[in-house]
């Protein structure tokens, strides 16, 4: 297993452009279904069309590589996901956080019951049948002149990513605290690919994780990192509380590895 430390950084400024806001409270049940405090970030990218979906895009002037980010199940418009895109762009590269969803992310209800529509929004909003169109994305990038593409997949998203990752798409890629990734999808993966996983986290939990980190020591022509992340729960590296400064924290460290990471292996 390749593994590396992480180093400090720090996110740059915003300027303040467009404002998009949530005002959803965290909710008792899943940690999947849970979309964490409300956060608001000022974008300084846009929206355009890539590959057959609408994405945010953001990117440094000079780019030297594209990122994929495939969100979690609270879509492509989460603040704090579009400023992690914005952090990642400025370190020189060109960002796409595509809609899956359609404008149809899952919305918890406001009686609190995290469960309620959730069955049925899940079952029309399969990650695999999303691809396709993550290939098209890919392509859409490397048709910019971009060397290469590496992928951030949140939750739900990293089923998406995991699949890419057992082609020739991707040339390193990110799994945070994943949902619905398998062992089987392990043991297929060429990729450079980090796991980081959540020491609380009923989803994929430290025992999965660490099979995870057993399947891809025996795989050492795949340069690999899994690390479980102390006290910490699922969806801390894109749904913490702005306002704590130990959930700041804890997401700048998970998004120091993923920077280290593309830096090592996309140029």
């Amino acid at each position: 297993m390749y593994v590396v430390s992480t180093p400090d950084s720090k996110a740059p400024a915003c300027p303040g452009l467009t404002v998009f806001s949530t005002s959803s409270p965290g909710m008792a049940g899943p940690q999947c279904c849970t979309p964490g405090p409300g956060a608001e970030h000022c974008c300084i990218g846009k929206e355009e069309n890539c590959g057959s979906l609408v994405a945010y895009i953001t990117s440094h002037h000079t780019p030297t590589a594209g990122i994929l980010l495939v969100n979690d199940i609270f879509g492509f418009e989460a603040p704090l996901l579009r400023k992690l895109a914005d952090t990642l762009a400025s370190y020189g590269y060109y960002v796409v956080v595509p809609d899956f969803f359609n404008k149809d992310p899952y919305v918890p209800p406001s009686t609190g019951d995290w469960s309620a529509g959730f069955g049925g929004w899940i079952k029309n909003h399969q990650a695999l049948d999303s691809v396709e169109a993550a290939k098209g994305v890919v392509k859409c990038i490397l048709d910019k002149g971009l060397p290469c593409v590496g992928a951030v997949g949140f939750c739900w998203g990293a089923k998406v990513v995991v699949q890419l990752a057992k082609g020739n798409e991707l040339k390193a890629a990110v799994l945070a605290h994943p949902s619905f990734v398998t062992v089987e999808d392990i043991h297929d993966v060429k990729t450079p690919i980090a796991i980081l996983a959540a020491e609380i986290d009923q989803t994929t939990p430290p025992a999965l994780a660490e099979k995870f980190a057993d399947v891809l020591k025996s795989k050492p022509e795949v340069e690999s990192f899994v690390h479980i992340y102390p006290k910490v729960a699922h969806g801390w590296t894109c749904r913490y509380n702005p306002e704590s400064p130990e959930e700041v924290a804890n997401a700048a460290e998970a998004h120091n590895k993923m920077i280290e990471w593309f830096g090592k292996y996309l140029h």
